[in-house]
């Protein structure tokens, strides 16, 4: 058989029983939901920070990362609500490389993704366990959801799942917000029409139940750039882009239009230290237009401990092994701008 079954994976309900979020920690979720929610209905005015490392590849530096960013939330809790970035599971454009943590919960070691599976539901648990934040994952599997469903604030949909089925109606059923960026090819509809599902009641058929959802009233767009056919990374933040999403909005007569602009990515060209230069346009761009003050509900910035990257096994502690990030003196310093520019 070209397919092998290796293992079988626990069910979601029997790791949640095994690694219950205890009550407090629950608590402190539900807090932060409501508090996030209000941001994207707009009955808050506070601007969305969702930061952190491309990938969360060493719970050590991860938590020392979070420790950092909650100090800093402390400082700027009336204008920003930090969202830390713990990416565990990763698209690779290709199809090879490290996959995160998921399935490497050791990036020098073989896949093995029973202990992923643990060390994925760990890691996000004790980011809201021990320091009272919420958390943000990327959707690259949507079966593996339920898994993290009772943990997670804050959902993203990669560029090269837009615009499939199963994650558009997964994104349906989720109580937080469910960000669906464009397509790699940049193609805007495309992602307002993900959005137009995600909010949308649907059914289908999931990890082996028909199920019905209410659909999503807080599904909306991250705009992360693009590839042209020529291969060449393009932006899309800039003033008339904002303006002409906005537009697309009104057009489709989608709930709580909002946006999160992605600075990095095909936005940045890569280029890591380009997030500060971006954040800072789109800033002006809300401080020059209504509308687009009040659709553009944050950014997203990559940012680790150590700024660039590294390839697997340098190991220099804190430093991504993914797309290169801010390094933490950066990353505070453009939090605390940011904070400076929002009234």
């Amino acid at each position: 058989m070209s397919m092998n079954f290796r293992v079988k994976l626990p069910i979601p309900m029997e790791l949640k029983k095994q690694f219950p979020l205890n009550a407090e920690a629950a608590k402190v979720k539900a807090q932060k939901d409501e508090e996030i929610r209000k941001i994207f209905t707009g009955e808050d005015n506070r601007f969305v920070l969702v930061i952190g490392p491309c990938s969360a590849d060493n719970p050590d530096a991860v938590y020392d990362y979070l420790g950092r960013l909650k100090r800093v939330q402390e400082q700027v809790a009336d204008k920003i609500l930090l969202i830390p970035r713990i990416y565990t599971n990763k698209p690779r454009t290709n199809g090879t490389g490290y996959k995160g943590i998921l399935h490497q919960p050791d990036p020098e070691k073989e896949e093995d993704m029973l202990a992923g599976i643990i060390a994925i539901r760990q890691l996000h648990m004790n980011a809201v366990k021990n320091y009272g934040m919420p958390t943000a994952d990327e959707m690259l599997y949507p079966e593996n959801y339920r898994y993290l469903d009772d943990i997670l604030s804050y959902v993203a949909v990669g560029a090269r799942s837009t615009e499939n089925q199963q994650h558009r109606l997964t994104a349906s059923g989720m109580d937080v917000p469910a960000g669906m960026k464009n397509p790699t090819a940049g193609d805007l509809g495309v992602m307002m029409n993900s959005i137009y599902a995600a909010q949308a009641k649907q059914t289908f058929i999931y990890r082996g139940w028909e199920v019905h959802t209410d659909g999503n009233p807080l599904a909306h767009a991250i705009l992360r750039g693009y590839v042209n056919k020529n291969g060449v990374s393009l932006p899309n933040y800039h003033y008339e882009d904002l303006a002409l999403v906005c537009d697309m909005y009104q057009q489709k007569g989608l709930q709580n239009p909002a946006v999160i602009v992605d600075c990095n990515h095909n936005n940045s060209g890569k280029k890591f230290k380009e997030q500060i230069r971006i954040a800072n346009e789109v800033m002006h761009s809300r401080r020059h237009n209504e509308d687009i003050c009040r659709v553009v509900k944050g950014l997203m910035i990559e940012s680790y401990l150590e700024e660039g990257s590294q390839k697997i096994g340098e190991g220099v502690y804190g430093k991504s092994i993914t797309d290169p990030c801010l390094g933490w003196c950066d990353s505070e310093n453009l939090i605390l701008s940011l904070a400076d520019q929002i009234e």
